[in-house]
Order: C-alpha cells, then sequence, then structure tokens
C-alpha cells in the first residue's frame, strides 16, 4: 500500500503546504511507540522505535507536550456515548486548549466540534 493511498485530496493538499506547521500530541506519539512495540504499526521505512521519532522530526513535526492546560480541558471535557477511549480524550482536550485543528479518520471525533475541536476529517 502506498503512504497516500489513506490521504483524501483535501488532506493531501494540507499536508502538502509547506506555508502550514504542523504539530502532533506526545500522547500520539506514545500510541505510536507502543503500536510499533507489538506489531500494529510497521511502516516500510520505520525499522525501530528511534525511527519513529526521527521521521518526526524530520518531517519538521513539532512534538507538543500533553501538560497542565491540557488536564484542565480534559477535566472539563464531556464524553460522547460510546467513546471510552481516554488517549483520544486527552488529544481531543490537547487540540482544543492549544487551538489547533485535528487530521483524523476516526469517525467518532467530529461529536466534540459542538466542545471546540476544530477537526479536519480524513476520508479513507
Amino acid at each position: 500500500m502506498e503512504e497516500w493511498d489513506e490521504v483524501d485530496k483535501k488532506v493531501k493538499s494540507i499536508l502538502k503546504d509547506y506555508s502550514n506547521l504542523f504539530y502532533v500530541s506526545s500522547i500520539v506519539v506514545q500510541e505510536l511507540l507502543q503500536l510499533h512495540r507489538i506489531g500494529k504499526f510497521r511502516p516500510k521505512r520505520i525499522k525501530s522505535k528511534n525511527d519513529i521519532l526521527h521521521s518526526i522530526k524530520e518531517a519538521g513535526i513539532e512534538i507538543r507536550s500533553f501538560n497542565q492546560c491540557h488536564l484542565e480541558q480534559y477535566a472539563e471535557l464531556v464524553e460522547i456515548e460510546g467513546h471510552k477511549d481516554m488517549n483520544d480524550h486527552a488529544i481531543i482536550a490537547q487540540a482544543i486548549s492549544d487551538k489547533i485543528p485535528i487530521i483524523s479518520s476516526d469517525s467518532k471525533f467530529y461529536l466534540y466540534e459542538k466542545q471546540g475541536l476544530e477537526l479536519i476529517f480524513n476520508k479513507r
């Protein structure tokens, strides 16, 4: 499978626009490292956990640490029925707190737009 196969046209244009700044939550990076550890995340060019960190840095993506402000937003977040993923909640709270849009294919994320989440949905 080609890297761009699961990225829709709108999201591709955002990702390829070099004037955009990109951030990733430390929570997402932690999830990627764990998925690599258990064998569920194995892109061709990622041979080790260190390759994940190197690839993020090489792409010019800033890793944003989860902090006190994010925890406060997390505490205020109203959990949507049937969506119990605490890492998703942390990622959503961080995006709301920092006023940074999320690009995601997770169909449950749109349910948090009424709470301030700006979602760019990647339709696969």
